[in-house]
């Protein structure tokens, strides 16, 4: 590539963009007390000595595939037994070694005691970057009054100002929450008049006159205000805050017997700011933007402008929490939720930082090294908020193969530390388990982690991408919509938890579970999300500050902790051979051909919907409506999953290419239609040639067999640096 020797740096042979350079240099070395010229030797030394490793693991992705694909054509008549033999002589699945136990320490509460939601965030975004670190306390009132979980029948609806019988439902639906969560001795929280704190415990007042206190005392725990008169109470209940807001003055308090204006939980307990699936960062001037955004948090002086309502409004970071404890000595509490920061996996290159020969450098070796170092703001106290209160750094290191990746990624952290003078294990990895080789050797990928591993966790729609990339040739795969009823997703689901548990997690790191994405349906939420923490994981990911204020009431409803112990006393069993089952059409040609149809229309509309934005506009994540013009949270994973699907039916001429054309033809005029109200759009219809947008989606379809890994950030990247350099 060419690159102007203006626009570089140039340090220890490495040429880095005058933008990044000049962040390092002003803004994030200043108050670290670290050399800038050590700190570039360094860098460029760890960029030496891993790069090559870097290839040579992606070397191995490709040759094991390649082996794979090899084993397929020659085995039309899949067995089962002669598969796994065949992975295991090729190094796909590795030895299992001996039991054994983490040993990570220095884990903040957030992550190892304390079950709760997740947010994930595209942290190129600082809106939705403070909104995502602020929503670790939540309006229970709003996020019931603002969503479908409070029908509209009976005069109940969301539209115009506040509706009083929607408000009437809003507070019977949380004096129910009340009762189940923080029960009193008799009566009911629908019956209370007032509250009052007396001998160190909560005391209500019920309508009959009756004075009552919480059946387990323990759950109060703090307050504002007068004894006799609080402002509000603070309760507990599995580690989770829960506070009652008094005002009788206020428009909700005046109305309410008890004079409750507001009932907030705590929710988001962490948010992963995201600098891989949900952004679009494709050169050295995003990547420059979305480290400026995680200095701003580490910094604390992270704020956004916006216009609301005719008027401007500036968002920052949402102070700590003041109370008094049942006794009236001070008690603080986190404002914000802990923040984890997701790199980029090892596939994907930078021109942030050039080689001698103009070769971008490996993604994920930059953002370990600039983003740890950004971190040493908290850990040094350079903030006037903090975000590990055990010093600790939290990595979420996505897409990796193996615990031979694990590895790597771990001696790379220990570089890092040792070039920023920080101790071994400092920096906390979070392993994603949504590659098919990291899911069959699970635990040896955490044993090569055990000292430092943090977080685990399942994401259906990147593994099932790996899913069918892998298996690619041995068939016809069943249609999308179906695959969760495959028998590989369920062993996937629960070996995660039990394995992630028979290794030591609980109690020192997170075992987390998938995003809802259907941000306007929390009603269905609510009730099917709950079977997160009933699996034994501990954290679950959420759309919205709104979604993690609900979904929280699922961790007060179940004993996250209780089901793991149970789960630890369940005998092990061998699941990898259901974990290996392919998700095989049985009878592919019983497929109709409005089924056919119907699934191909489905995969392109959803494919465009989100392609348009990502490659015209640098929108990583968004609501994209789908077919049925409902609005889902989607990133690069749904992408993954669509195009490789459409791959598969493809190679197995269940479709052509000319039937996958005409599809894509005639959702692009809908997916235009249904953007129809955004200025900054551009249709990619009729003029589909000059649309690079929809030309890249043709890409991930038709190329999308060799594609790495059926990864679509290499042909995204490609096009979206075209659109750009067009503006």
């Amino acid at each position: 590539m060419q690159t102007n020797t203006d626009e570089r740096v140039i340090k220890h042979g490495y040429k880095i963009h005058r933008q990044l350079f000049r962040l390092v240099e002003q803004e994030i070395l200043p108050g670290l007390d670290i050399d800038a010229a050590a700190f570039w030797q360094s860098f460029s030394d760890i960029l030496s000595d891993f790069i090559p490793e870097n290839r040579q693991l992606l070397e191995k992705r490709a040759s094991l595939q390649q082996q794979i694909d090899g084993w397929h054509r020659n085995n039309p008549d899949f067995d089962a037994g002669a598969y796994r033999a065949f992975l295991t002589d090729i190094g796909y699945i590795v030895p299992q070694g001996e039991d054994f136990s983490i040993t990570t320490a220095n884990v903040d509460a957030e992550v190892a005691t304390i079950a709760g939601p997740q947010l994930v965030v595209p942290l190129m975004n600082a809106r939705y970057a403070l909104n995502a670190a602020n929503a670790r306390w939540g309006s229970l009132y709003d996020a019931l009054y603002g969503t479908d979980v409070i029908d509209e029948s009976d005069g109940a609806e969301r539209s115009g100002g506040y509706n009083a019988r929607r408000g009437e439902k809003v507070i019977a639906f949380a004096r129910e929450f009340l009762d189940k969560t923080l029960p009193l001795v008799s009566g009911s929280h629908k019956e209370t008049q007032s509250y009052y704190i007396e001998n160190q415990r909560l005391v209500a007042v019920l309508a009959n006159g009756e004075h009552t206190h919480l059946a387990d005392e323990n759950r109060f725990v703090g307050y504002k205000g007068e004894l006799a008169k609080p402002a509000s109470v603070l309760c507990q209940n599995h580690g989770l805050h829960i506070e009652l807001q008094f005002d009788d003055q206020h428009v909700i308090g005046k109305t309410d017997n008890a004079g409750i204006k507001d009932i907030i939980l705590e929710s988001a307990l962490s948010t992963i700011q995201d600098c891989e699936d949900s952004i679009a960062a494709v050169d050295g001037e995003d990547k420059t933007a979305v480290y400026r955004n995680w200095l701003g948090l580490m910094r604390g002086n992270l704020s956004e402008t916006l216009e609301k309502n005719g008027r401007k409004l500036t968002r920052t970071l949402n102070a700590d929490r003041h109370y008094l404890d049942a006794r009236g000595n001070e008690l603080v509490l986190p404002g914000r939720s802990l923040q984890f920061i997701r790199n980029v996996g090892h596939l994907m290159t930078t021109d942030a930082i050039l080689t001698a020969d103009d070769r971008e450098v490996p993604e994920g070796l930059v953002d370990a090294m600039i983003t740890s170092l950004i971190s040493l703001h908290d850990l040094k106290g350079n903030s006037a908020y903090k975000n590990s209160r055990h010093g600790s750094i939290y990595i979420v290191k996505p897409k990796m193969h193996g615990p031979e990746e694990v590895a790597f990624t771990c001696r790379l952290f220990s570089r890092v530390e040792q070039a920023l003078g920080l101790e071994e294990n400092t920096i906390k990895v979070g392993i994603m388990d949504e590659e098919r080789r990291t899911s069959v050797n699970l635990k040896e990928c955490i044993r090569a982690a055990k000292h430092r591993v943090a977080f685990i966790n399942t994401g259906f729609l990147d593994r099932t991408g790996d899913e069918i990339h892998t298996s690619m040739l041995a068939g016809p795969m069943v249609r999308k919509e179906l695959m969760k009823d495959e028998k590989w997703i369920s062993a996937y689901e629960g070996r995660n938890v039990r394995i992630g548990l028979a290794a030591g997690l609980k109690g020192k790191a997170q075992i987390g579970k998938g995003m809802w994405a259907v941000p306007d349906q929390m009603a269905d939420m609510l009730k099917s999300k709950i079977g997160h923490p009933l699996s034994g994981a501990n954290c679950a990911w959420v759309p919205s500050p709104a979604a993690a204020t609900l979904h929280v009431m699922h961790y007060h409803q179940v004993n996250v902790a209780g089901v793991q112990e149970q789960l630890l006393q369940e005998k092990a069993t061998d699941d990898l051979p259901d974990l290996l089952t392919l998700p095989l059409l049985a009878n592919p040609e019983s497929l109709t051909a409005a089924e056919i149809q119907a699934e191909l229309d489905n995969n392109v509309q959803g494919l465009l919907g989100y392609v348009v934005r990502w490659v015209d506009q640098g929108i990583g994540c968004s609501k994209v409506p789908d077919i049925d013009d409902v609005g889902r949270m989607e990133d690069r994973a749904t992408l993954r999953i669509s195009s490789q699907h459409i791959c598969n039916w493809l190679e197995h001429n269940i479709l052509d290419e000319a039937q996958v054309m005409a599809s894509l033809k005639r959702m692009a005029k809908v997916v235009d239609e249904q953007n129809a109200g955004d200025a900054a759009y551009t249709n990619m219809a009729p003029d589909f040639d000059s649309s690079i947008a929809f030309q890249a989606a043709c890409d991930l379809i038709f190329k999308g067999k060799e594609q790495p890994s059926g990864y679509t950030e290499p042909l995204l990247h490609q096009s979206r640096q075209a659109v750009k350099a067009a503006t």
